[in-house]
C-alpha cells in the first residue's frame, strides 16, 4: 500500500509525518548520526526560528501552526534511540 500527502508520496512513517504535519523532524530532534557543532548550532538555529513563527502564528488564531508549535516543541526534548544507544557504556548505565 502506497501513503500519498498532498500529491507526494511518503515512504517512511518520518515522511509522511513531515509531509501531514509540515515538520522536519530532524530540524527539531537532531539527526540520527552524529553531527558537527556547527552543524547542530545552525541546525538548532533554524529550529528556534521555525518554532518561534510557529508560535506566533498559533497566537495569531491558526490553530494547525500552533499544534505543531507544540509537536515541535516537544521534539526539541527528545534524543533518538540509536544516537543515545550509541554513547552509552555498558554496565554502567551512564552515557560515554
Amino acid at each position: 500500500m502506497r501513503a500519498f500527502v498532498a500529491g507526494q508520496e511518503a515512504v517512511t512513517d518520518a515522511e509522511f509525518a513531515e509531509l501531514a504535519l509540515g515538520i522536519d523532524i530532524d530540524l527539531f530532534r537532531g539527526p540520527l548520526e552524529s553531527e558537527t557543532d556547527s552543524e547542530r548550532a545552525a541546525r538548532e538555529d533554524a529550529a528556534r526560528d521555525v518554532l518561534a513563527d510557529l508560535r506566533a502564528q498559533g497566537e495569531a488564531g491558526d490553530e494547525i501552526a500552533a499544534w505543531d508549535a507544540l509537536y515541535a516543541d516537544a521534539l526539541t526534548h527528545t534524543v533518538p534511540f540509536l544516537r543515545a544507544a550509541r554513547g552509552h557504556r555498558p554496565g554502567t548505565g551512564e552515557a560515554a
